[in-house]
């Protein structure tokens, strides 16, 4: 029995090598075609890492030729399978512009989009992968309307667009919190607020934005030369306006309402001097 299992190991492990060597040979020494071939048979076999070798060094060769179509969707497909989810992006979505008329049109606009979607990090990091599959997705939405992936692409769209949504809230409190050593940040905070209520109109983060921007306006006001202090007292009392009216009963309005006192009483101050 023993040896039947060495025998049978050694037979594997002949194969596995005349496999690798006739793989070497064909990369280094094949033609395009044998080279092509090759290519085909890696990514059958899902061997991709080494398909795309192959794929590197034909596609010069095969530009403008039928084969292109098919080795374009086996280049997005293998990167994705291996995990290179951003050039998988790319290449899908080359595909979908160079092809438009391919009956694999549609599968590469959905996996060009779950490409970016898997490649966006997370939330606080460059959110550039994350704008892409978010256009990406809304493109594929758009143009298939009854695809059996619309369900799918509707839910990585919303939870991308709650990604980018939290960041820029994270962004703005950032800039806020920061303030006390730049004071431009104050200013920074307010637009910053300003752009996720205006991007982001039934944000989950409306009432806290409202407060955190009124905060920034005030302590802007407050630390403001006296020349500037009455027009932006204004805006702060403005901010807590937006705030009371949206949120009346908003855990924060105790605290609201201090400010707006000490807002008050800096502007009585200001007349009278």
């Amino acid at each position: 029995m023993q040896k039947m299992k060495n025998l049978a190991y050694i037979v594997v492990m002949l194969l596995v090598l005349t496999s690798c060597g006739e793989y070497q040979k064909v990369l280094n020494k094949g033609t395009v075609e044998d080279q092509y071939k090759m290519a085909v048979k890696m990514y059958e076999a899902q061997k991709y890492g080494k398909a795309l070798r192959l794929f590197e060094k034909i596609v010069p060769s095969y530009r403008g030729k039928p084969q292109m179509e098919r080795i374009q969707f086996m280049i997005a497909q293998s990167n994705f399978n291996e995990k290179n989810y951003s050039l998988a992006g790319y290449y899908f979505n080359r595909f979908t512009g160079n092809y438009p008329k391919s009956s694999k049109q549609e599968e590469a606009a959905f996996l060009s989009a779950l490409s970016y979607y898997k490649a966006a990090p997370s939330f606080s990091l460059d959110p550039t992968d994350t704008n892409k599959a978010l256009e990406s997705f809304q493109k594929f939405i758009d143009a298939y309307p009854d695809s059996d992936k619309q369900e799918e692409a509707n839910k990585y769209y919303t939870e991308l667009r709650s990604k980018l949504e939290k960041k820029y809230f994270e962004i703005a409190k950032t800039y806020y919190k920061t303030a006390d050593y730049d004071s431009r940040n104050y200013k920074a905070a307010i637009v910053a607020f300003d752009n996720l209520l205006e991007d982001y109109l039934g944000t989950k983060y409306k009432e806290e934005a409202l407060y955190y921007r009124l905060k920034a306006a005030h302590d802007f006001a407050m630390k403001s030369t006296q020349r500037r202090k009455a027009e932006r007292i204004k805006e702060a009392v403005k901010a807590y306006d937006k705030l009371k009216r949206n949120f009346p009963e908003s855990k924060f309005m105790e605290e609201s309402n201090e400010m707006l006192a000490t807002l008050n009483k800096e502007q009585e101050q200001l007349v009278k001097g």
